[in-house]
């Protein structure tokens, strides 16, 4: 009945118009699995379902039939506060996650006080093989370990990732040209060197690039490592 009610509430907020942007950003999500709510909707659903019944309910009920379910799921474990926990409905969630999106929705808040537990964690999921716990690790790595916490390690640990998935690979290009606005003199090496394959040595060069923390001699000098096509 509580999941029922959920779903209801669903899709009473939803926009039909919304629903046919998504779909076309989202590829790999079936439209009929899109109901097309939008996300500042979603986000105040889930606190409002936080630590109630009704939340936890929701949470044991995997799979969700709907796209805008998993954003839900994503959003109620961002809100959680204790880590332990969270990591483990975290890992529960991986393996039923079929997009970008949602995986890059998921962005717990209780991670940032727990780095040194999470570290184990991200390498786990960067060595998984799976395409949503790969793209999730580097994201945790991207969003907490490139500043305070960095080790240039770490860049290692991205470039080692060998996959055909673009979802990945996108992510992979998207942490480098990130430590290359953070962290530049360690990253820029992996560029000078080749070390990554030449779609994700490209696409870094090309999002770092378009960043404003970039400085325009970087931004020249990093056009020149480019590799250019045969």
């Amino acid at each position: 009945m509580i999941l029922t009610e959920i779903e209801q509430e669903l899709f009473r907020l939803r926009d039909p118009g919304y629903r046919e942007f998504q779909a076309k950003l989202i590829p790999t999500v079936a439209p009929d699995r899109m109901i097309g709510v939008r996300t500042p909707a979603l986000r105040a659903y889930a606190k409002a379902l936080s630590k109630t019944p009704a939340g936890e309910s929701f949470l044991r009920d995997l799979p969700h039939a709907y796209f805008d379910e998993d954003q839900l799921h994503a959003f109620l474990l961002s809100e959680m506060k204790d880590f332990h926990r969270c990591l483990a409905e975290v890992d529960r969630f991986l393996p039923y996650m079929d997009n970008w999106a949602t995986c890059d929705q998921l962005s717990p808040k209780c991670f940032r006080k727990h780095r040194a537990e999470l570290l184990p964690c991200i390498h786990r999921w960067i060595d998984s093989r799976q395409t949503y716990p790969v793209r999730f690790g580097v994201g945790m790595l991207m969003q907490h370990f490139l500043d305070e916490d960095f080790d240039p390690v770490y860049l290692s640990w991205v470039k080692k990732i060998e996959s055909g998935e673009y979802y990945v690979n996108m992510l992979r290009a998207w942490y480098f040209a990130t430590a290359l606005a953070k962290q530049y003199d360690a990253a820029v090496c992996y560029l000078e060197q080749g070390a990554l394959d030449p779609w994700t040595h490209n696409k870094a060069i090309q999002k770092a690039v378009e960043s404003y923390r970039i400085t325009p001699a970087q931004k020249e000098y990093l056009k020149s490592l480019k590799i250019r096509s045969r």
